[in-house]
């Protein structure tokens, strides 16, 4: 607890300790991506266009967790490079749809291998059944927040 009695007692805060885990795993994939002359969001930016081909600026801001402009940019940079590739003119609206091009899918493929080998070491320690726990229970605390509340696990739920 702080001093005054008043604050967080960050030993046993939820919100912390998720805090110093995403710091930790941040920090580890930063290391290993760094010598692939990629960011974090240049990796997650590939990896959900190798899954979901064709997204937008804005769907790939969001899944990356960044702004709609900082995606830009980098889209932009990719583009130039040639790690991915969109249309001049928008086949339907003012949608451009973003591929992956053989450059990029390699480039992902190194970097994927290299955040694998973070995750599994993240969890290694942890069984089969504590690693399926922490999945549903991080899945229920983001409904959880985002009022998507189920209650179809009474472990989590009760």
């Amino acid at each position: 607890m702080s001093q005054d009695g008043a604050g967080i007692d960050l030993e046993t805060s939820m919100g912390y300790l998720l805090k110093e885990a995403s710091s930790a795993l941040r920090g580890a994939m930063e290391e290993v991506l760094r010598p692939l002359g990629m960011t974090i969001t240049h990796y997650s930016c590939l990896e959900l266009l190798a899954q979901r081909p064709g997204l937008s600026n804005s769907a790939l801001a969001r899944g990356a967790f960044v702004t709609r402009q900082s995606m830009n940019v980098l889209l932009q940079t990719l583009e130039r490079d040639g790690v991915v590739s969109r249309p001049t003119e928008a086949p339907v609206g003012r949608v451009l749809p973003v591929q992956l091009t053989s450059a990029g899918r390699a480039q992902l493929k190194r970097a994927t291998a290299e955040v694998r080998a973070v995750e599994l070491r993240m969890m290694r320690d942890l069984t089969d059944v504590e690693r399926d726990t922490a999945f549903r229970v991080l899945r229920q605390m983001s409904r959880s927040l985002r009022n998507e509340t189920s209650s179809s696990d009474p472990a989590i739920s009760g």
